[in-house]
């Protein structure tokens, strides 16, 4: 072997003298992009959905809210994300090592200005998130608007049922005053309608939806109605969630609570339990139907005559001291 190494075989190349394990590297990263390219083209958006990331329809009167408030917070994620994305590729394109140079680049340590802005600015960030999130949070959870219908939806392993709080011709009763619905604090049965007997409808895992064949219990909605939805639970923790009121809350056992929106679409819409509530969760579906007010106050009267009048239990039994702990202006 010569001194220099003259006589050593030369590193195969491929085309264009470019060696293969390096030309095999930029095909697999061709690859790579082009799954991605046709993974984020494939979804089944259209460009009508884009501006909702997804998301679906709102179909109540406070779901552009939530939906502006996830537009705003994916506009920053996103807008923060290019920055860092850039810084990132910016230093792997201008500070990767050099072939012939081997040093250690400069150093740089104690610069208070970038201490203080990486310090500064995700502070910032939080503060504009929470300023934002807890607005649009206290217009949401307000209850101070006097609903036009109330029901208390009940969750239970592993199904849904529903308390219409309504004065139904054919039931007799007082929701006020009813042992099923005892669990339900003072402040939320004060503003029940007087001498609601009202209906229910109750569903299990096998229920379904007649007209669209859904799994789950129907839930029946007015249009153009204020809907106040009281949350109660027989076991453990559920989460009340219509897909596309882009409005979820958890149904605590031994606490109540309580939300109010107003319906402006008809049609079948989609709910679930949000929360991992057991073996059978997945299986805790039911079906929201918003109909006219007409058609409403004729399905209350179905279930009347189907002798479903009165309430089912609502929740664990509670002492008044315990039920009544949390007090407001309701």
């Amino acid at each position: 072997m010569s001194p220099n190494g003259s006589d050593l075989p030369l590193r195969p190349k491929g085309v264009g003298g470019i060696p293969k394990p390096r030309r095999a590297m930029r095909r697999k990263l061709l690859q790579a992009l082009t799954a991605g390219l046709v993974l984020a083209t494939a979804t089944g958006c259209t460009y009508k959905d884009f501006p909702r990331l997804g998301m679906p329809t709102p179909t109540t009167e406070e779901a552009p809210r939530i939906l502006s408030l996830w537009q705003g917070s994916w506009a920053a994620a996103l807008a923060t994300g290019v920055l860092v994305w850039g810084l990132i590729l910016w230093s792997v394109m201008f500070h990767r090592r050099s072939r012939t140079k081997v040093e250690v680049p400069p150093q740089t340590r104690y610069n208070m200005p970038i201490e203080a802005l990486y310090t500064v600015v995700p502070i910032i960030i939080v503060s504009v998130l929470f300023y934002f999130t807890a607005r649009d949070e206290s217009k949401l959870l307000s209850l101070e608007k006097k609903p036009d219908v109330t029901v208390n939806v009940v969750g239970f392993q592993w199904s849904w049922g529903f308390n219409y709080i309504e004065n139904v011709p054919g039931s007799t009763g007082n929701a006020k005053t009813d042992p099923n619905l005892a669990a339900i604090p003072d402040r939320f049965t004060k503003a029940f309608p007087a001498d609601a007997g009202g209906v229910y409808d109750v569903g299990t895992p096998g229920t379904r939806n007649p007209q669209t064949n859904n799994p789950g219990p129907t839930l029946w909605l007015p249009e153009g109605k204020t809907v106040r939805f009281i949350l109660t639970s027989r076991d453990v923790i559920h989460s009340f969630w219509v897909v596309p009121f882009l409005m979820k809350q958890d149904v605590i056992p031994g606490h109540t609570n309580a939300f109010q929106v107003t319906p402006n679409h008809e049609g079948t819409f989609l709910g679930k339990c949000a929360e991992l509530c057991g073996v059978d969760h997945s299986r805790m579906l039911f079906n929201v139907k918003v109909v006219s007010p007409e058609r409403y106050e004729q399905h209350l009267k179905d279930l009347a005559k189907k002798g479903q009048t009165g309430y089912i239990p609502a929740g664990i039994a509670q002492t008044s001291h315990e039920k009544n702990r949390e007090t407001n202006n309701l």
